[in-house]
């Protein structure tokens, strides 16, 4: 990402998001960010456990 090279653009970059959303909603934004990523990563294991468990149902039908 070409945009964040110098630290002075990252500084930049964190003023502009203080100043949007203000300090006080931040730790409630980075709050619900972090139970929403749970969330996703919990369902995505999820998934790729009934994968699979799917696979070798399948597996198991095709050796009879």
């Amino acid at each position: 990402m070409p945009f964040l090279r110098e630290p002075s653009h990252i500084l930049l970059l964190l003023i502009v998001v203080v100043v949007l959303f203000g300090a006080k909603r931040l730790p409630d934004s980075a709050r619900s960010l972090g139970k929403s990523m749970r969330i996703f990563k919990s369902e995505m294991k999820e998934m790729k456990e009934d994968g699979k468990k799917s696979d070798n149902k399948d597996q198991g039908s095709e050796e009879k």
